[in-house]
């Protein structure tokens, strides 16, 4: 008995080839559209869709393959008589074989002249409905969706006639993962448009990109997904020009420390990051001074640290990055003598990242997996100029200082609370992150900073619960502080600075980083 195959791709790549192995296994090949035209040029013999269902295709293709002979030919359990009586019946033929993927839905909403009118008529619905029926009958029924998998049809095929029953299952598994994403592309989309902020249902979808070797640890299994519309700000999109392949705690890092960086565009600035931390931020009018600062800052930490720089790395901030051990370095360009230096290291992972998008970025939410759940939120992206800080104390900031805590709110948002950072007004100086007192945090700092606080000013992620913090500040001479106020106690807080001099600034937000 003839076995019927039905095959209707939008991605024809590798299907004549297919299809003309399938004919020379015995097979009768359905197709319509496109799929039809392409297979006739190639001389394979196809049956007309229409022919199948004795009704046209029609309303410009929306109505083709939804038709009971169809689906009746897909769903129909080849173990029950009475399904197969209703098949004779009403001159149903059983079909073995599908082969379908669908309108470029995706492809349609990432052009630039996309229209919702466009986008909505290239939402597929004859295929799902397709690839859903094959799948649900997958004992009977091998449903292809991806052109990785035609070898593998093909093979078992011409070996024993059929795919096997674990084949069926692994090829219908895949197609339920592809419809879900497609209609969670779809959803995304629909939920943009209509403006919906909170969803009742979460639909997300991501392609994977790379299986890591291991994960945070090495008894931990990790993979690393990217998202099905990329963000072209992303480590997932990041060019490797040298270097080893990028671990788990490395892409973590990575994004920490380009996230952090996007806050430092007018002027050349350098970041380098340790453990989701900086450990160094500089500022100059180039490149090379600004690594200088960065890596004055902490030299100790820096050893082994994440760095991204914001211009093109040229030969001689090359030549002074070479002589310490790196994991990462990321930039937007280099200079070829630069990466000529750097590909000295054949393990040094080099990124070419395009900043082009870094204000896109900024609008993607921030997904944070708990037990049995999802916390979703925006990214803490919040501004405060410094027109609107409210000066608190009997001392102001002079201009210097200003400058400095400027610097200092922009760069504590990346310190893991409980967070304080002490800088000057083109790098920092000392950071004391992740600490679970405050107090602890600033001893941390000023320690790290000391011997260079002449002109420094010091930022707090959150507010000073107790006026214990002031004491130690004041006791290092450091001048002036920024830091979100609201606290039960700010009038002691407040007290306590204007007793030693001390210009304190209110912002009125919170940079809670967990």
């Amino acid at each position: 008995m003839t076995k019927l195959a039905l095959i209707s791709v939008s991605d024809k790549t590798g299907i004549i080839d297919f299809a003309k192995e399938l004919t020379a296994q015995g097979w009768e090949i359905i197709s319509t559209g496109g799929t039809k035209t392409t297979l006739d040029k190639a001389g394979i013999a196809t049956i007309a869709i229409d022919d199948v269902t004795g009704f046209p295709e029609m309303m410009d293709g929306r109505v083709k393959t939804l038709h009971p002979k169809i689906h009746g030919g897909l769903l129909a359990r080849r173990d029950l008589d009475s399904h197969l009586e209703a098949a004779s019946q009403h001159e149903i033929a059983l079909i073995d074989l599908v082969v379908v993927n669908l309108y470029p839905f995706k492809e349609t909403i990432l052009r630039p002249d996309v229209t919702y009118d466009l986008a909505v008529e290239n939402i597929d619905i004859g295929g799902p409905s397709m690839l859903r029926s094959a799948a649900k009958n997958h004992a009977s029924v091998t449903v292809v969706v991806d052109p990785a998998d035609y070898a593998v049809v093909l093979g078992e095929i011409a070996e024993q006639g059929s795919t096997t029953y674990e084949t069926r299952q692994r090829l219908a598994a895949k197609v339920f993962r592809h419809t879900a994403a497609y209609d969670a592309l779809i959803a995304e989309y629909f939920t943009a448009q209509v403006g919906e902020t909170k969803p009742e249902k979460l639909t997300i979808t991501y392609d994977l990109k790379q299986a890591m070797r291991y994960g945070e640890n090495p008894q931990q299994d990790a993979d690393f997904y990217q998202k099905a519309i990329p963000t072209d700000y992303s480590i997932a999109l990041a060019k490797q020009l040298n270097g080893k392949e990028l671990s788990f705690n490395n892409i973590r890092d990575a994004d920490a420390a380009i996230r952090i960086i996007r806050d430092f565009k007018d002027r050349p600035t350098v970041v380098a990051l340790k453990h989701m931390n900086p450990c160094g931020i500089g500022q100059a009018d180039d490149i090379e001074m600004a690594w200088d600062y960065c890596y004055e800052a902490d030299p100790v930490s820096i050893f082994g640290g994440i760095v991204v720089l914001n211009r093109e790395v040229d030969g001689a901030t090359a030549e002074k990055m070479s002589k310490i051990f790196l994991e990462i370095i990321i930039a937007p360009s280099y200079t070829s003598e630069a990466l000529a230096i750097f590909q000295k290291k054949a393990n040094l992972r080099v990124l070419e990242l395009p900043f082009e998008g870094q204000e896109q970025s900024e609008i993607e939410p921030e997904y944070t997996g708990v037990v049995g759940g999802l916390l979703v939120q925006n990214q803490d992206v919040s501004t405060v100029s410094s027109e609107n800080w409210d000066i608190v104390t009997e001392r102001e900031p002079d201009e210097q200082e200003r400058v400095a805590l400027d610097f200092a709110w922009k760069a504590i948002r990346y310190v893991k609370s409980n967070g304080i950072l002490i800088s000057n007004d083109h790098m920092t100086l000392g950071v004391g992150p992740g600490q679970t007192n405050r107090v602890a945090s600033v001893k941390i700092a000023i320690e790290q900073a000391k011997d260079r606080l002449d002109g420094a000013v010091l930022a707090s992620d959150a507010f000073f619960p107790f006026a214990d913090n002031i004491e130690e500040i004041a006791a290092a001479g450091i001048k002036a502080i920024i830091q979100p106020g609201g606290s039960v106690r700010d009038e002691e807080v407040i007290a306590a600075a204007n007793k030693h001099g001390i210009a304190m600034v209110f912002t009125g937000v919170r940079h809670f980083r967990h």
